[in-house]
């Protein structure tokens, strides 16, 4: 059964599940706090701006996105295809990303694929046909998969913040490659996408930066003091956050494609 992160309630109840199947994760919940679901358009304009924030901090992404559809207006594959590669260059694309968006169009116009019916797909089919595009790496697939789609059980783990909030979180001595935390989270499904979400929340408090899944938003946040009374401060906890504040002087983690 697919299930899927639409609303902050569905990110709540599967967060409970979350910390049941692995009651780890429960100390790390309660350092992380209130935390929001995330959502972003989904579609090719929805693939297309994560395509545009592969490789590049959070501030420059969101720059080249606002410039792009600003440009294009409403954005659609059809205006994209016959677009100039210099008009594109201008607003900040790479060559190979004005290829990957341009093939994308091409696979959206012809119907090749549905970029909302994956989403009613096994993550791991969905994922599958997400990275046959051209220009569309596992890190992209996962992040449309779960921001675009609420795919409850997309997991990014190419991403460096979620790498780094599993290492601290489950006390590894280094930080897990994507093949490693990819076997670890297997223990998570059906709720791997949950927990990204909490790993980037976590990843926020204890490096006082952002990951890609965190950010300000009006919408109602997640509780751990609420939904998990039993859950208590344990000294596991404080010791990674202590190591890292001397790490705390380290640039912002860039995206993998």
């Amino acid at each position: 059964m697919t299930h899927f992160l639409h609303t902050q309630g569905d990110l709540e109840s599967g967060l409970v599940e979350l910390i049941k199947l692995d009651p780890r994760l429960g100390p790390a919940a309660e350092l992380a706090g209130a935390f929001n679901l995330r959502r972003r358009e989904g579609g090719y304009p929805g693939l297309c701006a994560i395509v545009c924030g592969q490789q590049l901090s959070v501030a420059s992404a969101a720059a080249i996105r606002e410039r792009l559809f600003a440009a294009f207006d409403p954005f659609h594959h059809d205006e994209i295809k016959v677009a100039r590669g210099d008009k594109l260059k201008r607003l900040g694309l790479s060559n190979a990303k004005i290829k990957s968006i341009k093939e994308i169009g091409k696979a959206v116009g012809t119907g090749a694929i549905d970029l909302n019916a994956i989403g009613e797909m096994d993550a791991d089919a969905a994922h599958a046909l997400l990275t046959a595009l051209h220009g569309v790496g596992p890190w992209t697939a996962d992040i449309y998969l779960l921001f675009c789609l609420g795919h409850a059980d997309a997991f990014p783990a190419g991403d460096l913040a979620v790498q780094e909030a599993a290492r601290i979180a489950l006390n590894l001595r280094k930080r897990p490659d994507a093949k490693q935390l990819n076997k670890i989270a297997e223990a998570w499904r059906p709720w791997r996408g949950v927990a990204a979400h909490l790993m980037w929340a976590y990843y926020h408090v204890v490096k006082k930066r952002d990951g890609i899944g965190v950010g300000a938003s009006a919408k109602p946040k997640v509780s751990a003091k609420k939904h998990w009374p039993q859950i208590k401060k344990t000294k596991a906890v404080k010791k990674p956050v202590k190591a890292v504040k001397k790490a705390g002087k380290k640039k912002g983690v860039r995206r993998a494609s």
